[in-house]
């Protein structure tokens, strides 16, 4: 895995504010502890719009799942969740097409390029409430941020409208795939 990989500090800072929403400032600083000095120094610093390191990110996600969800890989869903919520509820609000899921998807490459320096992902229709998200390219990966974007995109897609949002990783590069491809499926657009 590269060290080079950076992802961006809006991801950093909605981790940070979820886990104050869940446990308040305590749990902010429990968090912080799990997390090598340096590391807490570098946090400490974070910047919504910069670039920090992708271990920065898999460091701080493994904390909060450590603290907040008993170290369940499943709690990186939420954290995605939160993540989705947070930035396509505020300033990302422009990504989001209520009632037109596929016209949200197909962005899916400018929404990831938003979030990570390297790599890419594309979009693929494959029927009326179906479709695929495939990463390519990305050279930091691990299978808790592969959870995180399930949990985003679920949420997403409800902020669009849809409903019985179902993604699976049928293919992940963290377990030995040559990329990340997801599935995503859907019942309804309210």
């Amino acid at each position: 895995m590269s060290e080079g990989v950076k992802v961006k500090g809006s991801v950093l800072k909605s981790r940070l504010l979820f886990v104050e929403e869940q446990g308040g400032a305590e749990a902010v600083e429990r968090v912080r502890a799990r997390l090598s000095p340096a590391q807490r120094e570098e946090l400490g610093r974070v910047l919504p719009s910069g670039w920090y390191p992708f271990a920065l990110g898999q460091a701080l996600d493994t904390a909060v799942a450590q603290e907040l969800g008993g170290g369940r890989a499943a709690f990186s869903l939420r954290l995605g969740a939160a993540s989705a919520e947070r930035n396509l509820g505020g300033v990302h609000r422009a990504f989001l097409k209520p009632g037109d899921p596929h016209g949200f998807l197909a962005q899916a490459p400018e929404i990831f390029a938003l979030y990570y320096d390297r790599g890419r992902r594309v979009y693929e229709r494959v029927g009326e409430k179906e479709a695929t998200l495939t990463t390519y390219d990305a050279e930091a990966f691990s299978e808790s941020d592969c959870l995180t974007i399930v949990g985003w995109h679920v949420k997403a897609l409800e902020m669009c409208g849809c409903t019985g949002v179902k993604m699976v990783e049928d293919e992940c590069r963290a377990r030995g795939g040559g990329v990340c491809r997801y599935l995503i499926r859907w019942q309804a657009v309210e």
